[in-house]
């Protein structure tokens, strides 16, 4: 399994990032697919999900500023943030989203920064 995320960076408050993940070794298209964060000192937190079919779910924290997509032929999920706060700086996964809101599949991956800050 190999989950490659990228698209993080260096961010103002209030600026955008689209972040973007490449799945390969699981059958991408019957996963619910997630957007993982683990903040400094905090434990890993799912902040976004979309099913097979593309219903969507997401933390009360990014409702309204984060969009989850999917494309099933190129097996990638996309994280669209704006309106980025401080609060949102964290490394960045992807992987399949479990019922429980775990992620599915090992190794993780290394994940992208993102990092708000002015």
């Amino acid at each position: 399994v190999q989950l490659q995320a990228s698209g993080g960076g260096l961010v103002q408050p209030g600026g955008s990032l689209r972040l973007s993940c490449v799945a390969s070794g699981i059958i991408f298209s019957i996963n619910r697919m997630g957007w993982f964060r683990q903040a400094p000192g905090k434990q890993r937190e799912l902040v976004a999900s979309i099913s097979s079919g593309g219903s969507t779910h997401y933390q009360d924290a990014v409702k309204g500023r984060f969009t989850i997509s999917r494309d099933n032929a190129k097996n990638t999920v996309f994280l669209q943030m704006n309106s980025l706060k401080p609060e949102d700086t964290a490394v960045y996964y992807c992987n399949a989203a479990s019922q429980y809101g775990s992620g599915r599949f090992t190794p993780w991956g290394q994940g992208t920064q993102v990092t708000v800050s002015s």
